[in-house]
């Protein structure tokens, strides 16, 4: 029974995969040393034209081989498809609360029954205080533990229940009698847990852990330093003055949202930015009924046709400037209600969108007080180094925080994330030691550096035979107490004369 049940959860746990990906790099493994052993065979004998025409066969063969053994993968999740997921996870929490399989078992169920809720967002209230007992940093298996908490933890789970298992966290984990490992487990677990639900998070316990940012472990202020991020964009009222961070434009439209509490919107945030194009083209609209000549409207179009690419980019940076001073002058109901008509009424293209990206970007940035801005910064180089980052990075980033938000899933590398100084291996200290030595003198004495010098008293020991220091290092050794600090002041008065 407990193997149909491990191979079951495997299945909807996309396991299987995983392990077909480690075969196939197995079976690759064992292809390239056939191969291998097929190119040496026809390098050590005889080189004829048969023999090499038998080698290219035998590569052929083995590419064909490996073509028939990989199997098309798809890439989906049976979760998304589960018809009342609610009732299904209920009864399999009754069957993980009377199991007594073995430990590996019950981490299987747990994962699923996690992700489970995770996905679907369901509400099974027991959940959490059974896990919650096995929290502490001697258990087996805590990280992927501390991992299922946060996978099951979303918006919908009252904010008494997760803000309990964030204090058993803080008080078991991060504490100073624990190792920074330890400590880094714990705050990491606890922002993955706010970033799904922030009401999770009591102010008292928000600022204790804020003042490990400047901790003595690196991985623990590192950790602290990105929680305190997290809430400078999710409530940064709860943190301290010091530690929200400069107000920014994004800070000021924020609103935390109570339980059970949603914001919706009928329309694009930054659209207003648009309407002047729509001003623009019902003008040309109503110039062109009004034309009657068609010289006129021919001389317009050969000037459009003549019209440069810079010409454009002008255009383009004109436009933007007017929907910066647009910004400006509306109040906020101008604002939204011009938002509004142009979600309504315009489908906006895909340089539009990135321009709203660009928008929010600087929202995140630009600093609320804008006069001091505009002081130290023109608008144009705002502009420019805003796309910039956005068209190098942003398309990577956005499809992997789009895919792990499709998924659902938080990774171990999350909660496992330890900032540690990596060893130096022997070419990389090799390039620091040589670089160095760029611009100063060598070392050692300038005798020795010229052809006549001689050998010093430490080199000719090293040649000498040893039946010759014998008596001299028994001697050596067999001193008191009393010579030996005799022979140490003179030692050291020896050297203080000779400085």
């Amino acid at each position: 029974m407990s193997k149909v049940q491990v191979a079951a959860l495997n299945f909807f746990l996309c396991n299987n995969l995983n392990k077909d990906n480690d075969k196939d790099s197995d079976s690759d493994d064992d292809e390239k040393l056939t191969k291998k052993d097929i190119l040496l065979g026809h390098r050590v004998g005889k080189k004829t034209s048969k023999r090499k025409k038998q080698t290219e066969r035998a590569l052929k063969a083995l590419e064909k081989q490996k073509k028939k053994k990989k199997v098309e993968i798809f890439d989906y999740s049976a979760l998304h498809l589960l018809y009342d997921a609610q009732d299904f996870a209920e009864r399999l929490f009754r069957q993980l609360e009377s199991s007594n399989e073995r430990f590996e078992v019950k981490l299987l169920h747990q994962d699923f029954l996690s992700r489970l809720i995770g996905l679907h967002q369901l509400l099974l209230l027991n959940f959490y205080p059974y896990l919650q007992r096995y929290l502490q940093p001697h258990q087996r298996q805590v990280t992927k533990i501390l991992l299922y908490v946060a996978q099951a933890s979303h918006e919908l789970v009252p904010p008494d229940i997760l803000e309990s298992i964030c204090k058993t966290i803080a008080n078991n984990f991060i504490t100073e009698r624990n190792s920074g490992e330890v400590m880094a487990v714990g705050l990491n677990t606890i922002r993955e847990i706010c970033s799904k639900s922030y009401l999770a998070m009591d102010q008292d316990l928000l600022i204790d852990l804020s003042k490990y940012k400047s901790y003595r472990d690196k991985s623990v202020s590192a950790s602290a330093r990105s929680l305190i991020q997290l809430f400078r964009e999710k409530n940064p009222q709860l943190l301290e003055r010091k530690d929200r961070g400069k107000p920014t434009e994004f800070q000021r439209d924020l609103v935390p949202l109570d339980y059970g509490q949603t914001k919706p919107k009928s329309y694009l945030e930054g659209a207003e930015i648009f309407q002047q194009d729509i001003d623009d083209q019902d003008k040309q609209s109503i110039d062109e009924d009004d034309q009657d000549d068609d010289q006129q409207s021919e001389e317009d179009w050969i000037n459009v046709s003549n019209s440069d690419e810079d010409d454009e980019v002008d255009d383009n940076d004109e436009e933007q400037e007017n929907g910066d001073k647009m910004e400006t002058t509306m109040t906020e109901e101008e604002r939204r209600e011009r938002a509004i008509t142009i979600s309504s009424q315009r489908i906006l293209t895909q340089q539009e969108f990135e321009q709203l990206k660009v928008l929010e970007l600087k929202r995140r940035i630009q600093d609320r007080r804008r006069n001091r801005l505009e002081e130290s910064m023109t608008d144009s180089r705002k502009r420019k180094t805003i796309s910039i980052d956005t068209d190098s990075d942003s398309d990577d980033e956005n499809k992997k925080n789009n895919a792990d938000q499709n998924s659902g899933l938080i990774t171990l590398r999350d909660i496992e994330r330890v900032h540690k100084k990596r060893a130096h291996d022997k070419e990389s200290r090799l390039e620091t030691v040589i670089a160095g030595r760029e611009g100063r003198a060598k070392f050692g004495k300038w005798k020795k550096e010229q052809g006549h010098a001689g050998t010093t008293n430490k080199e000719k020991l090293k040649n000498k035979n040893f039946q010759m220091l014998k008596p001299k290092l028994r001697n050596k050794q067999k001193r008191s107490f009393r010579d030996k600090q005799i022979a140490l002041r003179d030692a050291l008065l020896k050297d203080k004369r000779l400085r």
